[in-house]
């Protein structure tokens, strides 16, 4: 499948150095000289998964695939076909109980089980993501049996695991600490990234729940509370138990700890939050499970054990005539939702190939088949389209996309059930009971699954995608965001420790230049993050949220200025309108500011950076994203 028109010329883009240097060097195997060797290779490791006399016709529609605009997450481009023990799977959920040995009394691992867990997980190279929520408080009753110093020092003991990892020569995978609002260690736990490298390999986010937004709307109290006894001396200072069982720690202002909360993500870009009763009741699983985390970029709410394997469709390939050039530009609809149908395929022979770091993943993942197929180059396509992403046209635009990639997704999982049968744990009744996911699919869509089963429970995620639009897409702009910058430097460590830089422009940008010359201005759909208000990054994560069955990795990036204010109405405004989660981003002192993007009057003369070099995250590509699992401004 080739996603350009025989009829359609576009000038040739010249590979960009840093793209070389990036597939050569974290994607490449021995001996693979170009993409074409890389995309032969992960097709014939994943249609390993076909019938036997099905598997050369499947590894050549697979390649065709890839070639014309399909990527795997990272892990399935590295490893897959290597014939080592490294996961294709990008990151995984890893339960923690209130135990030190054993399970607690739910049956969730103890710290030191959990520790060891996570470590094999990171080992293989997948990410981590934990709910430290069941973690006693640093003021509970002592109990041998338990952690002592409360989920906080948890956290800590999750940081030594990974260097000591990373001390064995492996490169592990990002983290995530989630805790609820209303754990008593939270104010410890919402402040934690004010020290200086503290929590480094970690994003931190706080699981919130509607009750929560509602006391801070109606000025009530908010109580901090657990299952696990005070010590006598809370005790003394008033905690007290609940009918329930649970021991109320201690009552604070709700608008208090919402304060504390906004402060610290101003200052220091962490800790996002969750929604997680938006998270439960979107979810087609909810009847059987209960999701209190996510991967370490937030795109992927997922059980104990869960992991989420992701692939992205590389928006700007299926822009017919950018720019208006040799016609109307428009997006091929037909195009991209047969591409959906092959990618929700691979993605899910991809489960039946992969090594798995721990025998619970491999068994959760078998039971349900979760899939996140996504998109990269949001922003750029619409610029091609000629429509500004701050606008409704480009909301619109954005809202049809992911549309047509639901439906797209859904019918070909149907299909897949008809031909491989459905996930184990498929129950009709459940999955399109009013109010999930499933429910709002078209009225054929919810006969079809009636009458033959779901392949996978979830099919859409949008993930960062910024190492993978960098080394297959030329640097298209990542994910649901748009560019940072047309042009900036990123410092890159090379193997022999010395820093190289190299420019790095964004694709639209690019192209735009190519067919129009380096003098032409920029059109008006050449909009930069930092340009874009706040509230309309909000805007377009609603635009697409209801078509998007897990979640959707974005960071509202604010300008240093920005009101402390402004930035709190950012989390209620994405409370209001329905979203799963958020992360923003805001330059100051604490975290600095990564990337300098150049002004648009710069811009238009010359393709050449007007600044001095700046630095861009190892993870996502662009700026320090506070989305991203990679906080060093190296590769």
């Amino acid at each position: 499948m080739d996603c350009t028109p025989a009829d359609e010329v576009l000038p040739p883009l010249p590979p960009q150095p840093i793209s070389v240097e990036v597939l050569r060097q974290r994607y490449f195997a021995p001996g693979e000289r170009g993409p074409d060797d890389l995309f032969g290779r992960v097709a014939r490791a994943v249609a390993a998964a076909e019938p036997a006399d099905r598997r050369i016709m499947w590894a050549r529609r697979f390649r065709q695939h890839l070639a014309a605009g399909a990527i795997g997450a990272g892990r399935i481009m590295s490893a897959a076909g290597r014939g080592t023990p490294a996961t294709l799977v990008n990151c995984f959920v890893q339960p923690l109980g209130d135990a030190l040995h054993g399970t607690d009394a739910d049956g969730y691992p103890g710290l030191e089980a959990a520790l060891r867990e996570a470590g094999e997980t990171l080992r293989l190279g997948g990410g981590v993501g934990c709910d430290f929520s069941r973690v006693r408080p640093r003021d509970a009753r002592p109990d041998p049996t338990a952690p002592t110093g409360g989920p906080c020092a948890c956290v800590d003991a999750f940081e030594r695991m990974a260097s000591a990892v990373a001390g064995d020569g492996v490169r592990p995978g990002a983290q995530m600490a989630v805790l609820r609002i209303d754990h008593p260690d939270v104010l410890e736990f919402v402040t934690a990234k004010r020290t200086p490298g503290r929590w480094s390999p970690f994003n931190v986010s706080v699981a919130v729940p509607d009750a929560f937004i509602e006391a801070v709307q109606a000025g009530a109290e908010w109580e901090l509370m657990h299952r696990a006894e005070p010590s006598d001396e809370r005790k003394a200072a008033g905690a007290a138990r609940r009918a329930d069982g649970l021991w109320v720690y201690r009552r604070v202002p709700a608008r208090a700890l919402w304060e504390a909360l906004t402060r610290a993500a101003y200052d220091c870009a962490e800790p996002g939050v969750l929604f997680l009763d938006a998270i439960q009741r979107d979810n087609n699983l909810r009847a059987i499970e209960r999701i209190e985390a996510t991967n370490p970029c937030g795109e992927q709410p997922l059980p104990p054990y869960g992991g989420c394997c992701l692939g992205p469709l590389i928006l700007p390939r299926f822009v017919r005539h950018p720019f208006g050039h040799g016609g109307p530009a428009q997006l091929d609809f037909d195009a991209l939702a047969q591409a959906v149908a092959v990618q929700v395929r691979l993605l899910d022979d991809v489960l039946d190939v992969t090594p798995w770091p721990l025998p619970q993943q491999q068994a959760e993942a078998r039971a349900k088949r979760r899939i996140g197929v996504g998109f990269t180059g949001l922003g750029d396509a619409l610029i091609m389209l000629g429509l500004r992403y701050d606008r409704d046209d480009g909301r619109a635009m954005a809202s049809r996309i992911a549309r047509t990639m639901r439906d797209a997704a859904y019918r070909a999982s149907v299909a897949l059930a008809r031909e491989k049968g459905a996930y184990p744990l498929f129950d009709a009744d459940a999955v399109l009971a009013e109010g999930t996911f499933a429910s709002r699919l078209p009225d054929d869509l919810k006969a079809a699954i009636r009458a033959h089963g779901l392949r996978n429970s979830h099919l859409l995620s949008i993930a960062p995608t910024g190492t993978v639009s960098l080394a297959f897409a030329d640097n298209t702009s990542n994910g649901i965001e748009p560019a940072f910058a047309w042009t900036y430097t990123r410092r890159k460590r090379e193997a022999d420790g010395h820093v190289r830089v190299h420019e790095v422009q964004d694709h639209a940008w690019r192209l735009y230049r190519a067919l129009h010359g380096p003098q032409a201005p920029l059109t008006e759909a050449f909009v930069s993050a930092l340009e874009i208000a706040p509230a309309d990054h909000v805007a377009m994560v609603a635009a697409v949220q209801p078509f998007v069955d897990a979640g959707i990795s974005k960071t509202v990036n604010v300008p240093a200025d920005c009101p402390s204010e402004a930035f709190r109405d950012l989390y209620l405004q994405a409370w209001r309108a329905g979203l799963k989660g958020l992360t923003t981003y805001r330059p100051n002192a604490v975290v600095g500011s990564v990337l300098d993007p150049v002004p648009r009057a710069a811009q238009a003369p010359s393709p050449a950076p007007a600044r001095e070099p700046v630095e861009a995250c190892a993870g996502c590509g662009g700026a320090r994203c506070g989305a991203c699992g990679q906080r060093t401004v190296f590769d």
